[in-house]
This record gives structure tokens, sequence and C-alpha cells, in this order.
């Protein structure tokens, strides 16, 4: 082969090289593009972590305010279950 054909062929390859790094998939432009939507996905998640730390907060004090709320009918009012019997002892 001729040296020259040799060199136009490396310069031909090196330049395919350099089109796909700054315009091509895994461009720096792309690279930037999907960066930015990894940060905006992660405030998204953020966001969405809190709501779900909130909602399971009020779930929880759902849950033990109903058991509150049971326990004093229980204890103060004498309220049953249906299919339950009542035994109050007293002293």
């Amino acid at each position: 082969m001729d040296s020259r054909l040799v060199a136009a062929l490396l310069i031909g390859l090196l330049a395919v090289v350099q089109a796909q790094l700054w315009l091509g998939r895994g461009s720096v432009g792309d690279v930037a593009h999907l960066q930015k939507k990894l940060d905006e996905q992660k405030a998204h998640n953020a966001l969405a972590q809190q709501a779900n730390a909130q909602l399971s907060a009020e779930v929880r004090d759902l849950q033990e305010g109903l058991d509150m709320v049971e326990e004093k009918a229980r204890s103060e009012l004498g309220m049953v279950k249906p299919n339950e019997v009542l035994v109050q002892i007293v002293k």
C-alpha cells in the first residue's frame, strides 16, 4: 500500500471518531442533556420521597390514633366488639 493511502485512511478514521465524539451518540452535547435529565429525575425522586414519608407518618398516626380511641372506648365507656363479653372486676 502506498503511504499516502494509509495516511488518508487513518485521517478518515480519525475524522469519523471525532465526528462521533462531537456530534453522535455519547457526544458532549448528548452527555450534557442526559445529565440535565438525571438531575431533574433526582429532584423529582426527592419530592416523591418526601411525600411518601409524609404519607407514612399520617398512616402511622391514624393507626396509633385508632388504637388509642379503641382503648379509651373499652376502658372508659365499657364498649365491646361483636361477640365479645365484657368482664369488669371492681375492687
